[in-house]
């Protein structure tokens, strides 16, 4: 019976329950040592029914071995591997130990272990429990944390606890622990030793009511104290000091195996390494030589009550009582003990008992966990990597070969979403490289990166533009890019230009000369983009991206987005995704396509969130800013570019900066507040770099004539062309001269030039933009025939689109054209919701459940939930006809619907 924590049940009951029918969750018990933390997950769970129970509890000495944790977690339901998706099955063999390999992505196996749970959830429900948090290793950690943030749709109650303020990143619900209420401390004591009401007031008081503190003190009392004839001691026995207590009265033999366990929880190590010890000691060598000694120490421990045997493993009672078990140990018998493990071990265990033995640095022994740590990445477990590394650079007596540890120890740290470990430990590589140069700069390239991803942008320049290999110079002019730094990009691009020829060169370079005014500039882009059938990984495809916007080609950067994106999706990923999205996600929206946009940046932000990136998590703030602009929400819009905004400036990240400004201006536009939107367009010209950029000022140009128009400047408007006719000369696709001619319709009333735009767009969301203020002038002139086709046509595309105000004003003017007919039928794909649209889109495209799960992060068994959801909203019944379904809206509008 549990007394006076009926609140924290309730909360773990409510949990649960909602996990039962379907709305899964995850919940952090917090408290201190003795807390009852164990006591309440042991109450939740017994109240689960029929649901299953997997449970893990974190061990302190295998907090530093690679999946221990989720080894025993997930062990017994290993059966279902073959159900998940193809990827997510090697990436969760490899980490268990029944494969070899895997390709060192995090994301991938963390999806597998959400599948992989949600499996085992079938048919009743799924209870995981994680004890002692504070002590799983970190590539468990992170594995465990990735599911319990995607929960929604899943059968699972993840119930985690963790003692004091360790950090469970992105569970939001945490129950605190603490003491008992006072009166249930009283009946506790009362009802279970005896303890007369006077006298358990007092123990409550001096214990703060700490449920294993009031049980052990009442078990140690003499019935006087405790019957209040004679007073408590001073001090209370309690704690550690109690526990110390108990095992300085165990026998050398048992604190002997104590120790052991304590470092080494299997019950057959133990016993050996027992045998081993017992046998090389002379104090006890009488006592222990014949066979068996180990396992009459394990009966005395067991007798004590301290320890037990839980399946093969030695179990403490409390945690407590391994910490006494350690303080009672000398630093010679800890390291006696490692030195004998690491002879009975392999592998990773094997390399950590040889670092616990070790006395001072010791080559051998930082190899060997160096191995580990590479086995640790090519599964997925970077935290535990860079732990190891870290370890093996303290062993390693040279000086470079200490400072190249420590900087792959930083690349590990980063890949795992530790920026700030990441950091350190490159700060400290630093330190340690000494006058190796090559080390040095590679040392200074990655705190660039690091730098640009969640630092300074600006600072990134720096670094990075110290480099002289080709790699670094790009690395440079990305970061200068970002700030918006136009002279600095120039300037790179003078010193790319001395490599030889080759994609990269030619990007760089001709993006550089480009900005500069120099001729050459285009011509090297086109050769690069020529080159685009060569390219293999999302990295370069963002290049790409970057020279056809060079050369005022939005259309051809779209689509090079496009496939960064389906590469970095199918590659691995590690590191790289949240960035990638970035891109994607602004392409979908100046496709008109904005719930898909929103859809990806809203993956993109979470992702940026768990490995820690700063700077990309304000680019999909920025970006979800523009999409609640065109949907005309103000206090999205707001709130999400104020976020965004206060990232970016003071990192100097301009072009987050810049796109969280347009946020603004957008919305002013898209409301009709021609005036303050142009003064906002204006300010953001003018911004210098790091809080504006000119590829925003590009991408902005047709948005700032409309406004300037609206708002009567019209030397503004002409002066907002011509910059953009400069910036566009040398484009020479559809939609980019289609943009062109909308902005000279507007400046110059053409008639003429806007059915030219209308023509040549291939973009169908600003062919209605083009339609929209066509229809205006036709409708004012006294034109409303003419005018109602195209008002009709951009009516729809907007409503479709999800562009209220636009679509409010285009249905204004078509009234006001004469045409009062009802509004036009919602497109069939607009009943789903972000996540349904990209798994509808995903179907159009070919990918089995178990594929879309791999792409999304998901469960096969939550993308067959989100299609049982999808067919009856779209009145559908098949794979076939999503497909379908998706693929004609996702089609080109013919040109005589371009009108």
């Amino acid at each position: 019976m549990l007394y006076g924590r009926s609140a924290e049940i309730g909360t773990l009951d409510e949990v649960i329950a909602r996990a039962r029918d379907g709305s899964g969750g995850a919940v952090v018990l917090r408290g201190e040592a003795g807390a009852g933390k164990t006591a309440l997950l042991d109450a939740a769970t017994a109240r689960g029914g029929s649901m299953r129970v997997l449970r893990t509890t974190g061990v302190e000495p295998e907090s530093d071995l690679a999946f221990a944790a989720l080894h025993q977690v997930l062990w017994p339901v290993t059966g279902s591997l073959d159900a998940l998706p193809e990827p997510q099955c090697d990436a969760v063999r490899a980490a268990l130990g029944l494969a070899t390999g895997g390709d060192g992505d995090r994301y991938l196996l963390a999806a597998g272990v959400l599948s992989l749970l949600a499996e085992a959830s079938a048919p009743d429900g799924l209870i995981c429990v994680v004890d002692d948090f504070q002590w799983v290793d970190p590539a468990s950690a992170d594995a465990l944390l990735f599911a319990a943030r995607r929960l929604g749709t899943e059968r699972i109650a993840m119930l985690f606890a963790v003692r004091g303020d360790a950090p469970v990143k992105g569970v939001p619900l945490t129950v605190e622990v603490p003491g008992l209420p006072g009166a249930a401390a009283v009946e506790m004591l009362e009802s279970r030793h005896g303890v007369p009401p006077g006298v358990a007031q007092e123990i409550v008081t001096l214990t703060r009511a700490n449920p294993l503190a009031l049980g052990e003190i009442a078990a140690r009392l003499t019935p006087a104290q405790l019957a209040g004839r004679e007073p408590l001691p001073d001090p209370l026995p309690g704690g550690a000091r109690l526990f110390g207590e108990q095992v300085a009265a165990l026998s050398a033999a048992a604190r002997l195996l104590a120790l052991v366990a304590a470092v080494a929880a299997d019950l057959g190590l133990v016993l050996r390494a027992t045998d081993q010890l017992s046998a090389d000691r002379t104090v006890l060598a009488a006592e222990h030589m014949r066979a068996g000694a180990g396992r009459m120490a394990l009966a005395e421990l067991e007798e004590s009550g301290l320890a037990g045997l839980s399946g093969t493993r030695v179990h403490f009672r409390h945690p407590l009582v391994r910490s006494a078990v350690h303080e009672a140990a000398t630093p010679a018998d800890v390291r006696r003990v490692h030195a004998v493990l690491a002879e009975l071990t392999e592998g990773d265990s094997r390399a950590w008992h040889l670092a616990g033995a070790a006395m001072g640095q010791d080559e051998r022994v930082a190899a060997e966990l160096v191995a580990a740590a590479e086995r640790a990445r090519d599964r997925g477990g970077y935290g535990a990597a860079a732990t190891a590394l870290a370890r093996a650079a303290e062993l390693t007596p040279e000086p470079r070969a200490r400072a190249a540890r420590l900087k792959d120890a930083a690349v590990a740290a980063w890949l795992g979403g530790r920026p700030g470990q990441a950091e350190s430990l490159l700060a400290e590589a630093r330190d340690q490289a000494g006058g190796d140069a090559g080390l040095a700069m590679r040392i200074a390239q990655l705190r660039g990166r690091f730098e640009l991803n969640s630092g300074n942008a600006a600072e990134a320049v720096r670094i990075l533009a110290a480099g002289d290999s080709l790699d670094m110079l790009a690395d440079a002019a990305e970061a200068a890019s970002y700030v918006g730094d136009t002279a600095a990009i120039v300037e790179l691009g003078r010193r790319a230009a001395a490599y030889p020829e080759g994609f990269l060169r030619d990007a760089v370079a001709g993006i550089g000369l480009v900005l500069d005014g120099d001729d050459a500039g285009p011509g090297l882009l086109r050769r690069a983009l020529a080159r685009v059938g060569e390219l293999t990984h999302a990295s370069e495809y963002l290049w790409a991206t970057a020279a056809a916007s060079s050369l005022g080609e939005s259309d051809v950067a779209t689509e090079m987005i496009d496939r960064a994106g389906r590469v970095a999706r199918v590659s691995g990923m590690t590191g790289q995704l949240p960035v990638v999205l970035e891109f994607v996600a602004t392409a979908e929206r100046i496709a008109g396509r904005l719930a898909s946009s929103r859809a990806v940046s809203e993956e993109g932000l979470e992702l940026a969130r768990e490995a820690g990136y700063r700077n990309t998590m304000a680019a999909h703030l920025a970006n979800l800013a523009v999409l609640a602009a065109l949907r005309g929400d103000e206090e999205d819009c707001a709130r999400q570019a104020r976020e965004a905004l206060a990232i970016a400036v003071p990192h100097r990240v301009g072009l987050r900066a810049g796109v969280a400004a347009y946020a603004s201006a957008m919305l002013d536009l898209c409301l009709g507040r021609h005036a303050a939107a142009h003064d906002r367009f204006t300010a953001i010209a003018a911004a210098g770099p790091g809080v504006g950029h000119p590829t925003v000022v590009w991408r902005m140009a047709p948005d700032r004539v409309e406004a300037a128009v609206g708002a009567g400047d019209d030397a503004a408007a002409r002066a907002a062309l011509e910059a953009y006719e400069r910036w566009s000369a040398h484009a020479t696709t559809p939609e980019s001269h289609a943009l062109l001619a909308r902005c000279r319709g507007l400046v110059e009333s053409s008639e003429e030039a806007f059915d030219e735009a209308l023509r040549l767009h291939t973009n169908p969301f600003e062919a209605a933009r083009t339609a929209m203020l066509l229809g205006e002038r036709l409708r004012r002139a006294q034109r409303p025939g003419e005018a109602r086709a195209r008002l009709r046509m951009a009516w729809e595309t907007f409503e479709r689109a999800g562009a209220r105000p636009w679509a409010r004003r285009a249905q204004g003017e078509l009234r006001a054209a004469g045409e009062s007919g009802q509004a036009p039928p919602a497109a069939v794909l607009d009943a789903l919701t972000p996540q349904e649209l990209r798994i509808a889109g995903l179907v159009a495209d070919g990918f089995s459940s178990k594929q879309i799960a791999a792409q999304l992060f998901l469960s096969p068994r939550t993308v067959e939930y989100h299609l049982y959801k999808i067919y009856p909203k779209l009145g559908i019944g098949s794979r076939t006809e999503l497909a379908r379904l998706v693929v004609l809206q996702k089609a080109p509008v013919a040109e005589a619907d371009m009108l």
